[in-house]
C-alpha cells in the first residue's frame, strides 16, 4: 500500500481496507499570476481538482477508503446521499462501477445549474440508480424503503455512505492528503502555509486538514468557508467529526496521540455563504472568472468558488500580506461531459426532468 498515511502508521493499513483510486500525489501549483492578480506574492493551489483520471476532486480520497470497506465487507451495491447536482453521489457512482459495485444516490432539491445537469447525466451514464425526493423527510422514508427493497431483492443490504463521504473512514483520505502534502513541503515544493482555505459543506475536508495538521506538526490556520445550511456545517459540528474521527483513528492504531481540536488554527467563514446553498454569489463568480483567467484552473459556484471569494477579500483588504497561502482545490477538473455520449434527459426518473426544463440561475453563464 503506497498511501502514505498507511506508510507513516503501518497499523492503519492491516485495520483499514482501502482501494486505490486515484493518481497521487497531486501537484501543488504556484499561482503567480493570480497572485499579482489579487496582491498575494505566494499563493499556491493543492490541486485535488486532478485526484482522477476520470473524474477528480476532493471525493476520490475519501472513496478509496469508503469503497475499500464496501469491497472488504463483500457488499454489492453502495447507497449515499446529496443534493441533486451532488459531486460526491457522481463520483460514488463513477468510482462505484469501476470496482464492480452498484451505486444508490438519494438526492434532494437545490438551485439549477449547467454542473448540476451534466452530473446527472453522468450519473446515469455511470449506472447509478437516482431517486430525487422533495424534502429531508421523504428521503428519510425513501431510504428505508431502498435499503429495503434491495435487501429482499438482492439479498443484502447496500453499504451506506454517507453525505459527501464525511465519516471517520472517510475522512482518512483527507488526513492521507495532509500527510502528502507534509512530504511535498519537506521536498521544497512549496514552504508551509500559514493559511489553507476550503470550502466546507459536509466538514469532512476541514476535519482531516485539521488532524492531518496535528499529526505533522504544521502550524497552518485553516480558513473553513461555509458554503451549506449551517444547521449542517457549523464549528460544533466540526468539532464532534473531529473528536469521533480522531477517536477512531486510536481504536485502530493506539500509537496516534489524542488530540483535541485546535480552536486557535480554526477560523470558520460564513460571510461567503450567500442566500441559499447551490446559489452562486457574485463574489464566487468573479473569484471562479479571476483563476480561471489567470490560471486555466476552472472552479465551481457552489462550493470552490464561495472559498475562493474568501480568500480574495482576505487578500484584498490586507489580512494575508506576507503570508503564504494555500487554496485546497476540491473541485474536479475533468471534463467529463466532453467524452460522455449523447443521453435524453427523459431517460432519468420524472421527478428529475425539471431541472433540465427551468431555466438555470441568473449568475451560471
Amino acid at each position: 500500500m503506497t498511501r502514505p498515511l498507511l506508510v507513516r502508521y503501518p497499523t492503519l493499513a492491516s485495520r483499514l481496507p482501502c482501494t486505490e483510486l486515484g493518481e497521487f500525489p497531486t501537484p501543488i501549483h504556484r499561482a503567480a499570476r493570480f497572485g499579482a492578480a489579487i496582491g498575494l506574492d505566494r499563493v499556491y493551489v493543492k490541486r485535488d481538482d486532478l485526484s482522477g483520471p476520470v473524474y477528480g476532486g476532493n471525493k476520490v480520497r475519501k472513496l478509496e477508503f469508503l469503497l475499500g470497506k464496501a469491497l472488504h465487507d463483500g457488499r454489492g451495491e453502495v447507497l449515499t446521499f446529496g443534493f441533486a447536482g451532488s459531486n460526491h453521489a457522481l463520483a460514488t457512482a463513477i468510482y462505484a462501477k469501476q470496482v464492480g459495485l452498484r451505486s444508490i444516490s438519494t438526492l434532494l432539491p437545490q438551485p439549477l445549474s449547467h454542473a448540476l445537469r451534466r452530473n446527472l447525466l453522468m450519473g446515469l451514464y455511470s449506472g447509478a440508480e437516482l431517486h430525487h425526493y422533495p424534502s429531508r423527510l421523504a428521503a428519510t422514508f425513501g431510504t428505508l424503503y431502498q435499503l429495503a427493497r434491495h435487501r429482499l431483492t438482492r439479498g443484502a443490504w447496500p453499504q451506506i455512505i454517507p453525505a459527501g463521504g464525511s465519516s471517520p473512514l472517510g475522512i482518512m483520505g483527507i488526513v492521507n492528503a495532509v500527510i502528502e502534502l507534509d512530504e511535498q513541503i519537506r521536498a521544497g515544493q512549496m514552504p508551509p502555509p500559514d493559511r489553507i482555505y476550503t470550502a466546507v459543506g459536509s466538514m469532512g475536508t476541514a476535519v482531516g486538514l485539521l488532524i492531518g495538521l496535528a499529526l505533522t506538526g504544521c502550524e497552518s490556520n485553516v480558513v473553513c468557508v461555509r458554503v451549506i445550511d449551517t444547521h449542517m456545517a457549523n464549528p460544533a459540528a466540526l468539532e464532534r467529526l473531529y473528536t469521533r474521527t480522531v477517536a477512531y483513528m486510536r481504536q485502530a492504531n493506539a500509537a496516534i496521540p489524542d488530540l483535541s481540536i485546535p480552536r486557535d488554527r480554526l477560523e470558520w467563514r460564513d460571510d461567503y455563504f450567500g442566500e441559499r446553498y447551490a446559489l452562486y454569489t457574485p463574489e464566487g463568480v468573479k473569484a471562479v472568472r479571476t483563476l480561471d483567467d489567470t490560471e486555466g484552473i476552472r472552479l465551481d459556484g457552489t462550493y470552490a468558488g464561495k472559498a475562493l471569494a474568501a480568500l480574495i477579500g482576505d487578500a484584498r483588504r490586507g489580512a494575508l500580506d506576507g503570508q503564504t497561502v494555500l487554496f485546497w482545490n476540491t473541485y474536479n477538473a475533468r471534463r467529463f461531459w466532453e467524452s460522455m455520449p449523447s443521453i435524453d434527459y427523459h431517460a432519468l426518473p420524472r421527478t428529475l426532468h425539471r431541472y433540465f426544463e427551468e431555466p438555470v440561475q441568473p449568475l451560471d453563464t
